[in-house]
């Protein structure tokens, strides 16, 4: 990919109450963009916010047109806010980032840089992060069970702060599970990767909106959405319990042959209540592995748009 002045650079960002920090980003972001070789627009995705965030962005636009606003009509979640935001961007590359500042938008020249010696995908890994320890060490966790379910090899510090190549959001384009985390998407499209290393800032303002329910629903949505491994859980699981009580069966009726000479005294009825608990336990886990996948297929099924766009309140967008 060569860098002239036609080509455009495309920068979403997806928000939910951050009027707090969108004065000090837009003005921060212009700073950095007016100084690349080509041009750019910003597009900001509002995913319901109930605060100022869209007038202010509106305010911008009024005064710099390449500022535009996807205003969807409700709270649809962060990852169909970024997707949005891919499905709108006109530029050449498409650059993610988040409301709150903490991702350095100074460094977005080293990405597009990047993407100019031919990178497809450049990603944003955080060297240092302003999180608890608990939340890092979950998240390490979560990404390696990730990566032995799906095959999927997820980076725990990779962020959202990542360049797509148009060649890249023409493929994302086309994925329409509405389950989704935007960065394993991406990933799993296996384009080349190439990663740039950044310390987290402070928010510019605000609080963090993502709950730990919010964390933990997207973490089983990605898992279940990409892979089909936990679905042979199940069958590993028989494996296991056939034989066990296959031996276990055995043994009784040899104890009982040959008149207890293991000295186990125990009734039949005490191994008949442990191997039934034992089966009723592996039930119940299958019953909510697959209804785990029939909640996903019934999603699928409704074919209900992943979002919808307030086209009355975008600005400049289209």
């Amino acid at each position: 990919m060569s860098v002239s002045d036609k080509s455009v650079l495309s920068v979403v960002i997806p928000m939910y109450n951050e009027a707090a920090s969108l004065p000090k980003l837009i003005d921060s972001l212009r700073t950095v963009l007016v100084e690349l070789k080509m041009d750019y627009e910003i597009i900001f995705v509002d995913d319901g916010s109930t605060d100022r965030s869209v007038h202010i962005v509106t305010e911008f636009h009024k005064n710099d047109h390449r500022v535009k606003l996807v205003k969807l009509t409700r709270n649809f979640g962060k990852e169909i806010a970024t997707t949005a935001g891919i499905h709108a961007a006109n530029g050449d590359a498409i650059l993610t980032l988040d409301a709150d500042g903490q991702m350095p938008v100074e460094l977005i020249p080293r990405f597009v840089e990047e993407w100019e010696r031919g990178a497809m995908v450049v990603v944003g890994t955080r060297s240092k992060r302003r999180t608890s320890l608990a939340k890092r060490i979950s998240s390490k966790i979560f990404y390696r069970l990730f990566r032995i379910a799906t095959g999927v090899v997820l980076d725990p510090d990779a962020s959202d702060f990542r360049l797509i190549d148009k060649q890249v959001q023409n493929e994302f384009n086309q994925m329409n599970e509405r389950n989704r985390i935007t960065r394993g998407l991406i990933d799993w499209l296996g384009y080349e990767r190439r990663y740039i290393s950044y310390e987290e800032n402070g928010r510019l303002g605000g609080r963090a909106t993502y709950t730990p329910r919010k964390l933990i629903k997207l973490a089983v949505d990605s898992m279940v959405s990409l892979s089909i491994s936990p679905l042979y859980l199940t069958a590993y699981l028989g494996v296991v319990v056939l034989p066990l009580a296959t031996l276990l069966g055995l043994g009784m009726v040899i104890d009982w042959l040959l008149s207890d000479p293991l000295h186990l005294h125990a009734t039949g009825s005490a191994y008949l209540n442990v191997l039934v608990l034992w089966l009723v336990g592996v039930l119940l886990l299958s019953q909510g592995i697959i209804g785990l996948y029939l909640s996903h297929i019934h999603t699928e099924a409704q074919n209900r748009p992943l979002y919808v766009v307030d086209e009355a309140n975008s600005k400049g967008w289209s």
